[in-house]
């Protein structure tokens, strides 16, 4: 199904992206919590939401979906349309509440026809090897995603397979989004080689006390401010360790947790 098709079936307005509006799209998902829409959404995804921010944008992006459309005639008033457009993402905004356009729009459900080109194992071969290093600053909330952004952006650039560069950006985020809610500040180290790609986020903050509680569906911490941003489902480490090949958690109560994750690019060779 074509995005424009779905445009014209919500009567939506295009904020931006008008150049995309031929991309096809093999499922529609329905969510206001960013967590579970980064647990269960399907890449070339488009997603209905009443959550009006840059979150849901970039969560948008974070899971390889095409577009974002606004529901109840909501329209971000940060830097979404910005991002947007930086990225080749849709943004439609609807009067329709979430009920009524779920009704008129109707996921077509079929098989990908994507087959995403394979890296160029050449160059793989050399032995790439990146190192950097950025930093988190916590509860600012209007820069949340945009370390994640830069690490998918800088894997997709080396050529690595789109599904694992999916599953570390998922990851990023998620730990991002954990620094701004939880924790003071945080560097974010990536290291790549040909063959792992590593993440490790280490902050300073209040710690985990119960690691194990911590790891479980449906946990959260989060205030009633975050969960209005869409987050604080209880499904971050969850998402995490569902999306990593190698996790390991370190905390100290009263100084911060260290986040530890390796993905394994050689199993998606072809």
């Amino acid at each position: 199904m074509e995005i424009r098709t779905i445009m014209e079936s919500l009567g939506a307005q295009i904020l931006a992206g008008e150049e995309q509006l031929n991309a096809e799209i093999e499922h529609v998902y329905a969510s206001d919590l960013m967590s579970d829409v980064l647990a269960f959404g399907k890449p070339n995804s488009i997603l209905l939401t009443g959550l009006a921010t840059q979150q849901a944008v970039i969560s948008s992006h974070m899971a390889e979906f095409k577009g974002v459309v606004f529901v109840r005639g909501k329209r971000p008033k940060d830097s979404s349309e910005r991002f947007a457009k930086e990225h080749q993402l849709v943004l439609l905004a609807t009067p329709l509440d979430m009920f009524e356009a779920c009704l008129r729009v109707k996921s077509p459900h079929g098989e990908s026809t994507a087959h995403p080109a394979a890296a160029d194992k050449e160059s793989r071969s050399v032995g790439i090897l990146l190192c950097k290093e950025f930093s988190v600053e916590g509860g600012d909330f209007s820069k949340g995603g945009l370390v994640s952004t830069e690490v998918k952006s800088l894997l997709k650039t080396i050529g690595f397979d789109s599904r694992v560069v999916r599953r570390v950006a998922i990851c990023t985020y998620e730990g991002e989004m954990n620094v701004i809610m939880h924790a003071l500040r945080a560097r974010i180290r990536l290291a790549v080689t040909p063959s792992v790609i590593e993440v490790v986020i280490d902050d300073e903050g209040k710690g985990i006390p119960d690691v194990d509680l911590a790891m479980q569906q449906g946990f959260t911490t989060a205030t009633e401010e975050m969960r209005a941003m869409g987050f604080g489902s209880g499904m971050g480490l969850p998402n995490i360790k569902n999306n990593t090949d190698d996790l390991k958690i370190t905390s100290d109560v009263g100084k911060g947790t260290t986040l530890s994750m390796k993905f394994l690019t050689d199993r998606w060779e072809k």
